[in-house]
């Protein structure tokens, strides 16, 4: 029997039908029942990273980011591509937990989705520059890019397009994967 494993799904739009939050929530639907989905809200609450802000317990959005990752056995990240690198929000949210320790060794998989045939690759590597100064456990082998997602994703997203089914599939087991292996 495999154990429930706790999953922080982030996406780093704030856009209401951003392609990425589809991505995540399809992604949710097509993960193994022992993966449980909590998907972070936060991101428009946090406010603008201030280290003078940074003290005791900090900010109660900041607390709450915190505590979310604390808890939590991996992190999935599905994010756009804004003007060649991470969302501004998503990088906020990233530079409050640098120092904390959060997300020290967590398992993580970066989606980053676009439109355009790049694929949101800027942005990706960029956030795995960060990711990887911050200590979190990138898994490269589930990590992806993912060009013309508006061709694979239909607007309520679905995920229409078989390739893409299953490379996200295969992310969500080497995340699966992963989370086990640092609970044993």
């Amino acid at each position: 029997m495999k154990k429930e494993l706790n999953i922080l799904a982030i996406s780093g739009s704030l856009r209401n039908q951003s392609s990425n939050t589809l991505l995540m929530h399809a992604m949710i639907k097509l993960a193994h029942t022992n993966l449980k989905f909590e998907e972070y809200d936060g991101l428009n609450d946090l406010p603008h990273f201030n280290p003078d802000l940074d003290v005791e317990e900090g900010p109660v959005s900041v607390q709450n980011l915190r505590a979310q990752l604390k808890h939590s056995d991996g992190v999935l990240i599905c994010t756009p591509e804004y003007g060649n690198g991470v969302p501004g929000v998503l990088k906020n949210a990233l530079d409050w937990v640098v120092s904390s320790g959060e997300w020290l060794n967590k398992p993580t998989i970066v989606i980053a989705a676009s439109p355009s045939p790049m694929g949101g690759d800027k942005a990706h590597a960029s956030l795995l520059f960060t990711l990887n100064m911050i200590n979190a456990q990138v898994l490269q082998e589930g990590c992806l890019t993912i060009p013309h997602i508006t061709l694979k994703m239909n607007k309520q997203g679905v995920i229409i397009d078989s390739e893409t089914q299953h490379a996200l599939q295969n992310s969500l087991t080497i995340l699966g994967e992963a989370c086990n292996q640092m609970k044993v």
